[in-house]
């Protein structure tokens, strides 16, 4: 397994602010070293916002999961991120999806990420960028997670990896 964080963006300059995101991730010590493509997503649960721009990154760190979680707070904070409504529209959200074979509950941080599996916006590049993958706690593959996924909202490709 590797560490691997969802990022997206619905506000502004949608791709620059991902670029940005990855490059402040980097001053962090969290090494981006693989993106998926970014994809156009439609927004869930509140709707009436810009869609989004998503994609998976691979990274590399030697942060523990908790001082990562609090890197990308900080980055998405100084993107100007206000978390003052729930689901709305951001310049800048970033998950942490896996980080190696960890399994995390805390009342902070859950990996792998509790809705991961719901999220067509986050299935299809992480199938891109890992064909591989298993669900580590169903044991399934990232196209059977697909087949499954409840969300049926649009996701299509956007522009090739940041990278």
């Amino acid at each position: 397994m590797r560490i691997v964080l969802g990022l997206g963006s619905n506000i502004g300059d949608r791709e620059g602010r991902l670029r940005q995101a990855i490059a402040s991730l980097r001053k962090r010590r969290v090494d981006a070293l693989r993106s998926a493509s970014l994809y156009l997503t439609e927004p869930r649960d509140f709707e009436d916002q810009p869609w989004f721009i998503n994609t998976v990154v691979e990274v590399e760190t030697e942060l523990n999961p908790a001082n990562l979680l609090e890197q990308c707070l900080a980055v998405e904070q100084e993107a100007g991120r206000m978390r003052d409504q729930s689901r709305g529209p951001r310049p800048i959200d970033i998950d942490i999806l896996f980080y190696n074979e960890l399994r995390i509950q805390t009342p902070e941080l859950t990996v792998p990420h509790p809705r991961y599996s719901d999220r067509r916006f986050v299935l299809l590049p992480l199938a891109e960028l890992l064909p591989d993958f298993r669900d580590p706690i169903q044991n399934i593959s990232v196209q059977q997670l697909i087949e499954r996924c409840p969300d049926k909202g649009e996701v299509r490709f956007h522009a090739p990896p940041l990278f």
